[in-house]
């Protein structure tokens, strides 16, 4: 509550509060993108594009003012230094640009540029501000984990006054040639160019210079909603635009931006790649649109700035929830992609352009260069190369920079129950039985923030949450675990020691004045723990001690939403840009990684509660950036209850996975509105493949829990969550996989087959891991057909039946999707691991025997993998896991150690020690040879003993393919064996 010391302006405020309350509950109220800044409204986006049609307009006669001097230019053990003179005026005076270029063992190169005088902080702040002069250079200390280490064997290979040409990589394959005057760089893999910075000279780097005092008349307000003063000058100013160097308002708000114009651009050009990826997060095509106008271009450029954005609008550039910058650019065979490491607000421009060698060519046209130009509004230039060949090159890179995604807790995996709100413990407990009186397996079941006592995080709402630790007794004895909120807003009341002590230690995150921020979110009148502070840090990790956060268990874990962070009176629904956060930097400086700090703090604090208790966190979080992949999982926010954003989820979460950050997953069901059966059903078969799964709806929703349908539905349902239960053991084998070398979990064409082009653009289908199982689900209203695109000349069977189907490379293959269908093929060659028995959650799925399905390829052979380990602790860390190949060549399907180790000589742990009772049950060989009918017994050699095991031969027939059962195997799935088939 309010105290009656209050100002009027603070009753002014709750009731514009009040007011968003309103229509934030409104289901009839989409996002309006009135609320949010396009480039024209965003004073840095504007003048970077004006500087940008002005080089190109200009032509080959624009002169960048960008030029490295020769004399001070130096190279040595991998690291490339010179200093980049700008010209800044017709006088000819200069500014001071710090240059290196490092170049990695791990093959990518990187590319920073710092301004001199900001960097020795001889510059002034205008308004008496405490913000630091140098522009932001720590997003590495959040983002980057390794890769960094310098290759001493890169060497120069020609030198002269005008340049310089580097040879690096593996064996010394990559070149970086970089020119003097004007400065750029273009690097080459085996001599052929592949990208370029600064190719058309529109890199701009606005330096510090002190402000001219004017009359007030001259000076506009960009993106101010009254136009006014927009009648009395129509024509803009001459020389530069300085309507927003020095202050800037939108929606109300003012920006004292006291360091001045400080934003850094760049143009980096792709040669012959027509297609780019990634830069999540938006809800658009997997492969990037042009943001320049024209046929089915955007008009704005793609924008990440992490907002709540409610209700998100499809096919846009518009910003959401996180920021990956990191752009992928694809051609025949070809990978390659730069990362721009830059946490500020950024806006990337992408277009297109053919080149031909011959002008009198009358044919097909010359190859197409990518353009894309990159403005952020602050922070040094700092970006990487990444010269692949192949998208699993660019990955496993990247992951070697930003970190894999964390090994995950094995339930996490599985489907989680949700909504806004489980109005009680009783409620709760409810749900939790009637999921098994209907027999629907799920994992964990959410809170939303109505579980607190009056919105105050680390208490439970007395009346309807009276016995926490009933309920979590209960999930618990069914093998399940409870998910609760918590936000970086803290509720700013009395009687409440959290904010107590957040502001009695300074842990708050500051406005422009140095005084603790005061904003708005679902508590009314909330601070902000500003966890850039390892002091902030060290206290969150205290207050979700199970001894201290009353009620919690070891099944409860987290939820961080609003994390951007939302602040529901503040500019674009976030905070102002010159608050103040930990080391005097802006916000404007940090804000994408704002959410990543906040969750990983909280990742930090689950991974021990208790004194002596190690285990693997499960947190998800709607804001992101590089790097959070190693924290936790993420969903796309905000969707609707609609066919339309059902489809838009795949490709948004293919683009997360390309971007380093697989654990990704949407809303089933959508989160606003309500949906019919259809749909629902729909849904839930594309989740049964998203790697996270989570039903979720809004307060306002119907209820709809599974068992809720009626039938058909709810067997339809029922099936689709059977089935991702039955794949764990895949799901679990592709999440080892993204954290051994950053793969994605669900795979788009172009990255699985990179020399197929016509797959280049294809979104709304996906390989499973290594698995070979291609899915694509229906998305489409009343839709019982489905058309698949078949990337390669590989046999595909039906996953149900078995059938061989009559496929052709490059082309689609339409299968029949009744509603109680989702169109899966499974790829000869694969060998993928199942557990068949029916269970209510993944917990007591944990010692099952396992299935094995051998999928033949067209030359007899296949081959797969199973990891498994405890699914909690970090044993497997110590070797404490099972890691298996499983290849069929020759007649004979082996078993071995993927990694060569010898298990025999290895101590086991108590998970090993159990999982040395369980067994291969069945082996599935789908498209069994002809040759293999009569068989009754095959031989199988385990452990050097010889025994005979029973296989049963199925002919194929009209409506099922050819398939054999090798039943009861028996053999230890930790152990070698051998099956011959001969």
């Amino acid at each position: 509550m309010r105290t009656t010391s209050q100002s009027f302006s603070s009753w002014a405020a709750l009731l514009c509060t009040i007011g968003v309350f309103l229509s934030l509950l409104s289901l009839g109220a989409a996002v309006k993108e009135n609320d949010f800044k396009k480039c024209h409204q965003s004073g840095f986006c504007k003048r970077n594009r004006a500087y940008a049609d002005k080089a190109v307009a200009q032509g080959s006669s624009w002169q960048a003012p960008y030029t490295i001097l020769p004399a001070e230019a130096s190279f040595k053990d991998g690291l490339f230094h010179a200093t980049i003179l700008k010209t800044v005026d017709d006088k000819g005076t200069t500014v001071e640009l710090p240059l290196t270029v490092a170049f990695h063992q791990s093959g990518t190169a990187r590319v920073t540029i710092d301004e001199k005088k900001r960097q020795d902080r001889n510059i002034e702040l205008r308004h008496n501000s405490q913000a630091r002069k140098e522009r932001y250079n720590e997003a590495e200390k959040w983002a980057l984990v390794g890769g960094t280490t310098v290759d001493a064997a890169a060497k120069v290979s020609h030198q002269t006054e005008t340049g310089i040409k580097i040879q690096y990589g593996p064996d010394s394959a990559f070149e970086a040639d970089i020119k003097f005057s004007p400065y750029s760089i273009e690097f080459k893999r085996d001599g052929a160019a592949q990208l370029k910075l600064n190719d058309r000279g529109l890199m701009n780097l606005e330096h510090w210079r002190p402000k001219i005092e004017k009359p007030a008349a001259e000076e506009n307000k960009e993106g101010e909603e009254n136009t006014e003063k927009t009648e009395e000058s129509t024509t803009e100013p001459e020389g530069d635009d300085e309507s927003t160097w020095w202050d800037e308002s939108f929606g109300g708000n003012t920006d004292s931006k006291p360091r001045g114009p400080e934003s850094v651009a760049l143009d980096v050009t792709f040669f012959g790649y027509d297609h780019v990826y990634g830069i999540p997060e938006h809800a658009g095509p997997l492969s990037l649109k042009e943001t320049r106008g024209g046929d089915g271009a955007y008009s704005e450029p793609y924008r990440l700035y992490n907002s709540d954005v409610f209700e998100y609008i499809l096919d846009s550039p518009m910003t959401l929830y996180g920021a990956i910058p990191l752009m992928q650019a694809q051609k025949k065979d070809s990978t390659v992609a730069v990362f721009w490491l830059n946490a500020a607000e950024t806006w990337i421009d992408i277009t297109k352009a053919k080149e031909s060698t011959n002008p009198l060519h009358l044919g097909k046209g010359g190859k197409t260069n990518t353009h894309t130009h990159w403005i952020s509004e602050s922070g040094v230039m700092d970006l990487f190369v990444f010269l692949g060949p192949t998208p699993q090159d660019i990955t496993k890179a990247y992951g070697e920079l930003t970190g894999t995604t964390a090994m995950p807790q094995e339930f996490s995996i599985g489907y989680h129950q949700c909504r806004w709100n489980y109005v009680s413990d009783d409620d709760v407990k409810e749900v939790d039985r009637k999921m098994d009186r209907h027999q629907i397996p799920y994992d964990v079941i959410w809170l939303d923030i109505e579980y607190t006592h009056e919105k105050k995080y680390f208490t439970w709402d007395n009346d309807m949450f009276r016995d926490p630790i009933s309920m979590g007794q209960q999930l618990d004895a069914h093998g399940r675990q409870l998910v609760v909120i918590i936000d970086p807003h803290i509720k700013n009341t009395g009687s409440y020691p959290v904010i107590d002590e957040l502001k009695s230690n300074g842990l708050a995150v500051k406005n422009k004045e140095s005084k603790d921020f005061e904003g708005w979110c679902w508590p009314g009148s909330s601070m902000w723990v500003d966890c850039f502070n390892p002091s902030a840090i060290k206290w969150w990790k205290s207050l979700f001690k199970y001894d201290k956060f009353k009620g919690t268990m070891e099944n409860t874990w987290l939820w961080n939403d609003m994390n951007e962070p939302s602040v529901f009176n503040g500019p674009e629904v976030t905070m102002p840009k010159d608050n103040l956060h930990y080391g005097s930097w802006e916000h404007r400086d940090v804000h994408n990684i704002n959410g990543l700090t906040f969750h990983h703090a909280t990742y930090e604090a689950l991974l021990s509660r208790k004194k002596g208790e190690l285990r693997r966190p499960f947190v998800l979080t709607r804001s992101f950036y590089a790097g959070s992949q190693r924290v936790g999982a993420m969903w796309t926010g905000d969707n609707q209850a609609n066919w339309e954003h059902l489809g838009a989820a795949i490709p948004m979460i293919l683009n997360q996975g390309v971007s380093g950050f697989p654990f990704a997953g949407a809303d089933v069901g959508g989160f606003f509105g309500n949906p019919d059966a259809e749909l629902q059903s729909r849904w839930y078969q594309a989740g049964a493949f998203y790697p996270f799964f989570r039903g979720h709806a809004h307060i306002d929703s119907r209820r709809r829990e599974p068992y809720m349908l009626a039938e058909p539905h709810r067997k339809i349902v029922t099936s689709a969550l059977r089935l991702r239960y039955s794949l764990m053991p895949s799901w679990y084998t592709a999440f080892h996989q993204a954290h051994k070398d950053g793969s994605p979990i669900i795979r788009p064409m172009y990255w699985t087959h990179p020399g197929t082009e016509s797959g280049f653009a294809v979104d709304d289908q996906f390989f499973v891991g290594s698995t070979g199982l291609l899915v694509k689900p229906v998305i489409e209203q009343g839709k019982t057909t489905q058309d698949l695109y078949v990337p390669d000349s590989e046999v595909y069977y039906d996953y149900f039946t078995y059938q061989q189907l009559s496929t052709s490379q490059g082309k689609t293959l339409t299968v029949d999707a009744p509603i109680e269908s989702i169109p899966i093929l499974m790829r000869g060659g694969h060998i993928f691991p199942r557990r068949d028995i029916p269970r209510r959650s993944a917990q007591l799925m944990k010692f099952d025997d396992y299935t094995l399905v051998v999928v033949v390829g067209k030359d007899g052979t296949a081959e797969g993998q199973l990891y498994t380990d405890d699914g909690d602790s970090f044993d497997y860390q110590k070797g404490d896991y099972i890691h298996r190949t499983f290849k069929l060549e020759e007649s004979k399907l082996t078993s071995v150690d993927a990694e060569g180790r010898d298990s025999s000589s290895r101590e086991r742990g108590e998970w090993m020690k159990k999982m040395h009772h369980v067994a291969v049950d069945k082996i599935i060989v789908v498209g069994a040879p002809a040759s293999w009918a009569g068989k009754q017994e095959v031989q199988l050699e385990a452990g050097g003993e010889q025994s005979a095991v029973n296989i049963e031969y199925f002919k194929g027939g009209a409506d099922r393919g050819a398939f054999a059962v090798v039943g009861r195997v028996g053999a230890r799935i930790g152990a070698d064996w051998t099956i011959d088939f001969s």
